[in-house]
């Protein structure tokens, strides 16, 4: 009933008990499999930096057919809403500073005729920048927008004049792969996996361990036939299992509910994720072992999510971060996990490509766990 030094009677028994202590409390259940489906759906409808439907006024000092146009092709396009048209510049500055209108389109006097005779036509987008991301991607789209209409009638112009359009040797087309319309939505919900991943490990290994040491019975577990290493693997196999289950209950939400495309292989993002949680659940150990209170654990926790979230890549991009700390998220293994995660999903990228992320991800775990084991049986012995 042994294998290399553990019984496999004792090791079960041990992983009974811990599913049965962690799934007969209610609250628990909800914080392990209900929690995380509310995550992603948080992030995937309320953490959104699309921008649509911004307030947009309108001070059209032209009043042609040409400027209506423009107008209408801004609306048009699901991005602005036009609240209303101002019929004094002061209108736009009081809107802009009540915070009644995110952008202000003025379209100058003589607009139209410029346009008709072919001259250059200008007009002025005004944008709260308050709020800096949106105010970016409002001027972005408001740009494209523009000038596709100014491109597109002074095509027509010349198709009248019987000239040739104005750069009619290039073909100019834009495209985005793998997010063909650029959705934060298809970003977010894939990283939350790794999040979600990483929250349960720690918060499952460590506050298990610190809770039987609160009420007495880890003491009673180390002085029983119980080996280190079989109460080490009876405490972070069920938190293995777990993780699964939650990484499969968030895989189907994003699928199912927010039609996340899985282009790669779901076999390549469970080996990823088994290197993964062998680092998270090191780190939960190794929390275990320097608290002696749940709530110093629950503390310590979130002082190593945190930067990890930030260090990531999840919410801002690892290449506009300070060269120093670019080399300091090598060390996150968040980092490298999703770089699996969004490639599986989103690029449909394949083992030669993401094997330096899981490679390392293994190392990762490996080096944690061992040394977090190593600990624990120093302060639990």
């Amino acid at each position: 009933m042994s294998t290399r030094g553990i019984n496999r009677r004792r090791l079960w028994q041990v992983i009974r008990k811990e599913f049965r202590q962690t799934l007969r409390d209610p609250k628990s259940a909800r914080i392990m499999f209900v929690a995380p489906v509310l995550q992603v759906l948080m992030f995937g409808f309320v953490v959104n930096t699309d921008v649509r439907h911004v307030r947009t006024l309108v001070l059209d000092r032209d009043a042609s057919v040409e400027s209506r146009a423009l107008v209408d092709a801004l609306s048009s396009a699901g991005y602005f809403t036009i609240t209303g048209h101002a019929e004094r510049p002061g209108q736009v500055t009081e809107a802009l500073d009540r915070g009644d209108d995110v952008m202000a389109l003025e379209i100058p006097r003589g607009f139209g005729a410029d346009l008709l005779a072919g001259r250059q036509a200008s007009v002025q987008l005004l944008v709260d920048g308050s709020s800096a991301n949106t105010a970016n991607v409002a001027m972005g789209y408001a740009t494209q927008i523009i000038t596709r209409y100014g491109i597109d009638h002074g095509a027509k112009i010349a198709a009248r004049a019987g000239l040739p359009p104005q750069g009619a040797g290039i073909d100019f087309r834009a495209r985005a792969w793998y997010n063909a319309n650029l959705k934060s939505q298809v970003y977010n919900v894939p990283g939350v996996i790794a999040t979600i991943m990483m929250m349960m490990c720690l918060l499952l290994t460590s506050l298990g361990v610190v809770r039987e040491r609160e009420i007495g019975t880890l003491e009673q577990l180390m002085v029983s036939p119980l080996r280190p290493s079989e109460l080490i693997l009876g405490k972070t196999l069920p938190v293995v299992f777990i993780c699964f289950v939650d990484l499969l209950l968030v895989t189907a939400v994003a699928l199912l509910l927010f039609h996340i495309p899985l282009r790669g292989s779901f076999t390549l993002l469970v080996f990823a994720s088994v290197g993964y949680m062998l680092a998270g659940l090191g780190i939960g150990l190794w929390i275990s072992t320097v608290s002696k209170t749940q709530q110093e654990a629950f503390m310590s926790m979130f002082l190593f999510l945190m930067p990890a979230m930030f260090l990531s890549g999840f919410m801002f991009p690892v290449e506009s971060m300070p060269k120093a700390f670019q080399y300091i998220t090598l060390l996150n293994p968040m980092r490298h996990f999703l770089i699996v995660v969004r490639s599986v999903f989103l690029r449909g990228a394949g083992w030669e490509i993401l094997k330096p992320q899981v490679v390392t991800l293994y190392v990762m775990g490996v080096l944690l766990l061992g040394f977090a084991m190593t600990r624990f049986r120093k302060t639990a012995g």
